[in-house]
């Protein structure tokens, strides 16, 4: 195996991710594990850069890195009081996310071994948008325009929910 520019770049795009999630899972502290998410849809976002999917990347940036983080730390800013830290974890709760963790781990290994990901099926780069632009919002068989309204519904109750819960303090 060659060692290129562009593994190295995955690699470390891939370690700082790995390193991200974790520390998004395992801290204390609500709104470091917001910024610690932030860091992974970040990284996320270069490594869709690093395969040529401009449309993808700059999606992940706006949409997911800003806007929905954005609204990540404004829900844990009006819901939690200065200095607010996660429970500590019983052990049967710690065993039970191990073993959950296990068997995603599984799950995944399974099917990326049992098929092949040959990079010959892969075309590298994007679509042009206008074909993206139709696919997104068309209400064909495979158009996408029903989940992103669902979605946006669900965003909807998840602010007027956290209003409602802040007000109540």
């Amino acid at each position: 195996m060659e060692i290129t520019l562009e593994l190295i770049v995955f690699l470390i795009l891939a370690v700082f991710m790995s390193v991200c999630s974790i520390l998004a899972v395992t801290t204390k502290r609500i709104l470091r594990s917001a910024t610690y998410l932030l860091f992974v849809l970040f990284g996320t976002a270069g490594i869709y850069f690093q395969l040529n999917y401009s449309f993808l990347g700059a999606v992940q940036l706006l949409i997911y890195a800003g806007g929905i983080t954005v609204l990540y730390v404004f829900s844990i800013l009006l819901t939690s009081s200065q200095g607010d830290k996660a429970e500590k974890l019983k052990n049967s709760k710690m065993l039970a996310g191990f073993i959950t963790t296990l068997a995603g781990l599984g799950i995944c290994l399974f099917i990326t071994l049992k098929n092949n990901y040959l990079p010959s099926y892969f075309e590298h780069g994007e679509l042009e948008l206008r074909t993206i632009g139709h696919a997104l919002m068309s209400g064909d068989k495979y158009g996408y325009i029903l989940p992103f309204e669902v979605i946006s519904i669900l965003l909807l109750a998840c602010i007027i929910g956290g209003i409602l819960i802040a007000r109540k303090r």
